[in-house]
């Protein structure tokens, strides 16, 4: 069976963050272990507290992975400081990890921060150049681009911007995914953006799901792309086979709670 280990913070309500990911990863079928970055007090309506877990803990939690049971791919949610980013990129590199999905995670659905304004750039400079995938949404590309976003030849740019950067402090491009689901382009749909490392863009078109249940879409998008990776697709066919799941896992329209609620990670199966 193929292991995937994703690094993020606990969501105490399971709809977003490690609870998403084991849950995502385990509907395509592989085996999830994980390393986490965070404690959160959160449910559907927002987040209430984070406390940090040290740094040398999240190391000995990847450590113990690595040195056991490998993971083919690993998936990198929230990392809410620059001394925990540091740590993460060190193990990574010391453990030669492969497959490796960035999903820079900077605000909760329901409007909270979840990263310190200087970790985003050390996880720029340590973690991105380690990475196959990174997976910002329209708001986290144009914060990482430092640029406007608001047609999607700015999401063009911006994805080629981000690949640049991140190619000046290392030996390659990673493929950059620009999520599409904020409002970018025509209202009913969700077109995103990928962007390979020889430099074409690819768009990923499909209809936007009427559903205000999207906790942890983010989350559950990039742990789907880690489990392509890690059964050995292409990025390109990783991304797609990724889309598809969290379309379908939209569209089962699962309603709980009382704000934004969790997607049905096990829609396949119902």
């Amino acid at each position: 069976m193929k292991v995937v280990l994703t690094i993020a913070g606990s969501d105490s309500s399971g709809g977003a963050g490690i609870q998403a990911d084991v849950k995502t990863i385990a509907a395509h079928g592989l085996f999830a272990e994980c390393a986490i970055t965070a404690i959160t007090a959160q449910n559907t309506t927002g987040v209430f507290a984070v406390q940090d877990v040290e740094p040398c803990m999240v190391v000995q939690q990847m450590d113990a992975v690595f040195d056991d049971i490998r993971p083919a791919a690993v998936k990198i949610g929230m990392v809410s400081n620059a001394q925990i980013v540091d740590a993460i990129a060190d193990a990574l590199v010391r453990h030669g990890a492969e497959n490796v999905v960035v999903d820079p995670v900077m605000v909760a659905t329901s409007g909270s921060a979840l990263i310190a304004t200087e970790a985003i750039d050390v996880l720029m400079r340590r973690l991105a150049p380690l990475a196959a995938v990174l997976t910002p949404n329209v708001p986290e590309a144009a914060v990482l681009a430092e640029q406007e976003i608001a047609s999607e030849a700015d999401m063009e740019r911006a994805a080629q911007c981000i690949a640049y950067r991140v190619g000046q402090d290392a030996d390659r491009m990673p493929a950059v995914l620009v999520k599409g689901g904020h409002g970018v382009g025509l209202a009913d749909a969700a077109n995103d953006l990928l962007c390979l490392p020889d430099g074409t863009c690819v768009w990923l078109r499909g209809p936007r799901i009427d559903n205000p249940n999207a906790h942890g879409t983010g989350c559950s998008l990039s742990s789907a792309i880690a489990c392509g990776l890690a059964a050995g697709y292409s990025v390109e066919d990783a991304v797609r086979s990724a889309k598809a799941y969290v379309t379908g896992a939209l569209a089962a329209q699962l309603d709980l709670g009382r704000g934004s609620g969790p997607l049905d990670h096990m829609w396949e199966y119902r």
